[in-house]
């Protein structure tokens, strides 16, 4: 009999959805809303009516479906299948594994979608010919994940690799961050804080290329903006960016120092930016990592799956419990 596992990455405002053969063909795909006002008990009914119209698609039963994985945002506990936290969507103490296995019929396994994505890439993207790997999603904040031995680092509970909240700054400084602390990392080397880095050097260069990139309004910048500006030869655009590398490398270097992963990932719309930023960035983490990249190598490359890792890495975590 064929045999076939479904993924599931859910987000605040969708949920992408993957049917995979057992060896890991993706053999359909499809999205759905989320919404934080359907509570826990309807959104897993959605997801599971998902599931099964995923099946649909691909003209495959839904009873030759051994077992469904999933990332979730928050503090997942992974082992008990619950997801403890998640703030955006007021869960807590949710049973969510429980409930989908019970609605679906289905064995159903969680994690953060953080540490889901990682596992993705680490399996099927761009660190698949690595033992271990930290991937760093460079967005609104940074999230991410780490795989050792093909295994995920989750901490006790799953509460752990919260890597966006290293701090990088110390004392009074430090900018204040939405977890209570202040000179976090991701308050310096996230998406939101390169438009933020922009913005005040628009203000203080008022005849900076930035200004021409944003179409004249402030409003305008993106993640990108620093970079377009750049490659037309702007200084101030530049330094910009060689501000945002040092912030990024700081922490970087600081799981490379603790932990030496053979491969750093980077996702997120700044890592399309490719050799701009991967070339200054590997020559600033080498300089500040206590061990240099020519006595022990370290790659320091973007993410291959994009939006679909958080589906291939849950299809991994529910066929890592099925054989």
């Amino acid at each position: 009999m064929e045999k076939y596992i479904i993924g599931i990455d859910v987000g605040g405002m969708s949920a992408k959805g993957g049917l995979f053969s057992f060896d890991g063909e993706l053999l359909c795909e499809a999205k759905i809303k989320t919404s934080k006002d359907d509570g826990v008990e309807c959104t897993v009914s959605s997801l599971v009516r998902f599931a099964k119209s995923l099946c649909e698609s691909a003209g495959v039963d839904f009873s030759k479906v051994l077992a469904v994985g999933m990332g979730v945002p928050g503090v997942v506990n992974s082992e008990k299948g619950i997801v403890l936290r998640w703030t955006n969507f007021g869960w807590n103490d949710a049973p969510v594994a429980k409930l989908f296995s019970e609605y679906s019929g289905k064995p159903t396994y969680i994690a953060n979608d953080a540490n889901v994505a990682a596992l993705g890439e680490a399996k099927f993207g761009a660190t698949k010919q690595y033992q271990s790997s930290i991937l760093l999603t460079i967005g609104t904040g940074i999230g991410g994940g780490m795989v050792f031995d093909g295994k995920l680092i989750e901490g006790f509970k799953s509460a752990g690799a919260e890597l966006g909240h290293i701090t990088i700054r110390e004392g009074d400084d430090g900018l204040a961050c939405a977890c209570g602390r202040k000179g976090c990392y991701e308050k310096y080397a996230s998406a939101t804080a390169l438009i933020r880095q922009t913005r005040h050097a628009m203000v203080d260069n008022l005849n900076s290329a930035l200004w021409q990139v944003a179409d004249g309004k402030i409003e305008n910048v993106d993640g990108r903006t620093a970079f377009i500006a750049a490659r037309m030869g702007d200084e101030t655009a530049q330094k910009v960016i060689d501000q945002f590398v040092g912030y990024l490398s700081e922490g970087i270097a600081d799981f490379v120092n603790i932990l030496r992963p053979e491969a750093i990932v980077l996702g997120g719309g700044i890592a399309n930016e490719g050799e701009a930023l991967f070339e200054p960035l590997r020559k600033a983490v080498d300089e500040r990592s206590y061990i240099a990249m020519d006595i022990v190598p370290l790659k320091i490359v973007g993410a291959k799956l994009g939006s679909k890792a958080g589906i291939y890495g849950a299809f991994t975590i529910a066929k890592d419990h099925v054989v």
